[in-house]
């Protein structure tokens, strides 16, 4: 198990659970095949060829993380379908039970998870949630970490509960899901998203703005729409964050987006305000929010704060380039 204040992870083999689902051992990843998806392949006998990924992925030279779209394309192309809904921890808890392995978006708990996860099982005595560990015990036997449930399903919601179901078409097609209106609305955002990594950012605004008529709901669209106009300089990004935040009021990327524009357009407390929400839901993502909030109470004469911000910051990310220049100005405060 996990222990949550210590910040350690402790595995335990699959014998040990109910309601789990043994999973393929994969070391196997590249940034267009990512490693949750080619996990859920193998598990359904699927072979998904690393050099089509390798090929892939040369048009994403300076790209950081996984281009999850690519991923589920491959998989797709080689006989599995997806849907991609908004769901929750019932329904997560019901597909499992169907021998179906969900791949979740998280927020990426330090030391813990990925961002994208294969979710292996749960144990209601327990009370939770398993995810795939990419590298097995000295035995080669599949291991597991453990997140308790409420934490689980609270750090899921800061994505809008994202599930993406791979699986056959057969065994697809027999499942009812609470959102499968959706689906479209989230492929399209996926989608979106890799046009930004295209830097065709125009159409990629036409993407997400379709993307949103398809579900008025959809937080993470509306976010990237307000990160792209803010790029731009254009104010119109506040209502396209704050509609955001209106639906899912953990989303904290708009929070700090919204923060971000308010800095640069010289507001201050508005900036300081924001930056200090999207900490308080995720303190442990929030290193250069940390480091912009200190520049702001370091404007507003608060070094004690800013001293504090900038300590955090350096406790989060610390191997910042900035290292030796942060630590200098923690000393002069």
């Amino acid at each position: 198990m996990i222990d949550f204040n210590n910040s350690k992870i402790q595995i335990q083999t699959m014998e040990s659970f109910d309601h789990h689902l043994l999973l393929p051992m994969v070391e196997d990843e590249n940034i267009c095949l990512p490693l949750p998806i080619n996990v859920v392949s193998k598990y359904w006998n699927i072979e998904l060829p690393m050099a089509e990924a390798i090929e892939t992925a040369k048009q994403y030279v300076n790209s950081h993380g996984s281009i999850l779209i690519e991923g589920i394309e491959s998989a797709e192309r080689h006989g599995l379908s997806c849907k991609i809904v908004n769901s929750s921890l019932s329904e997560l808890k019901k597909i499992i039970d169907k021998g179906i392995p969900p791949i979740v978006i998280l927020p990426g708990i330090p030391e813990i998870t990925q961002h994208v996860s294969v979710i292996s099982g749960y144990d209601d005595n327990e009370k939770t949630i398993f995810h795939y560990i990419q590298k097995g015990n000295q035995k080669g036997e599949q291991q597991e970490g453990v997140i308790p449930q409420q934490i689980f399903d609270r750090e899921w919601s800061e994505d809008g509960r994202l599930l993406i179901i791979l699986a056959p078409a057969e065994i697809l097609s027999s499942i009812k899901l609470e959102n499968d209106s959706t689906e479209k609305s989230n492929r399209l955002c996926l989608i979106s998203e890799r046009l930004i990594l295209q830097k065709n950012i125009a159409e990629a605004i036409s993407s997400l703005k379709k993307t949103v008529e398809l579900n008025q709901n959809n937080s993470t669209a509306l976010h990237l729409l307000g990160t792209l106009l803010s790029e731009q300089n254009s104010n119109d990004c506040i209502q396209y964050y704050e509609k955001s935040i209106k639906i899912n009021n953990r989303f904290y990327l708009s929070y700090n987006g919204l923060g971000n524009y308010y800095l640069k357009t010289n507001q201050i407390e508005k900036a300081e305000s924001c930056y200090s929400k999207a900490i308080e839901i995720n303190p442990k993502r929030s290193a250069k929010i940390y480091k912009n909030r200190a520049f702001l109470q370091e404007k507003q004469q608060k070094n004690s704060g800013a001293k504090d911000d900038l300590k955090n910051y350096l406790k989060l990310y610390p191997k910042a380039k900035d290292r030796g220049i942060i630590e200098k100005a923690i000393r002069e405060l």
